[in-house]
């Protein structure tokens, strides 16, 4: 079974929940029904593992980008493209973790179509939790399951 059959999971237990936290106007907490309930894209997913070799998968969610948007990251006005600064980090519950620019999934910019899964191959992630899907990659390095909590930080400036 792949990495990423096993990650969805069928075990009981309580619904799995996203905290989004960080620099923004309106924090949240997310399930994937929370998730459902928006626009939904769909991606054809070809990952090359390298102890596994290639594997293809079918995912469905809303984008990260349109999700984070909801929750008012606190973008300066005043700053020109003050945005680039962003990061987001994304954190499994296995201790997995990535780390996106703002820059990479913003439609005027990178304009990457990052998903927040809430379906794999048809099977709904309601329990494991939904999965970070960058289709645009090759392997599945930034691939997290089971997301726990993602951060939005605009700390960064190196010429601050």
């Amino acid at each position: 079974m792949s990495q990423f059959l096993a990650a969805a999971g069928t075990a009981a237990g309580p619904l799995a929940e996203i905290v989004i936290t960080g620099d923004l106007g309106r924090p949240a907490r997310l399930t994937v029904a929370d998730l459902l309930a928006r626009p939904q894209h769909a991606a054809e997913v070809a990952f090359e593992c390298a102890t596994s070799g290639v594997q293809h998968h079918h995912f469905t969610g809303p984008l990260l980008h349109d999700v984070l948007v909801d929750t008012a990251p606190a973008f300066d006005p005043a700053r020109r493209k003050d945005r680039l600064r962003f990061l987001i980090a994304v954190h499994g519950a296995d201790g997995h973790h990535a780390l996106l620019s703002w820059a990479e999934i913003d439609p005027d910019f990178g304009r990457a179509p990052v998903l927040l899964a809430v379906t794999l191959d048809g099977t709904t992630l309601a329990r494991a939790g939904a999965q970070l899907v960058l289709p645009q990659d090759r392997c599945g390095a930034r691939h997290i399951s089971g997301i726990d909590a993602i951060r939005v930080d605009g700390g960064y400036s190196a010429w601050a």
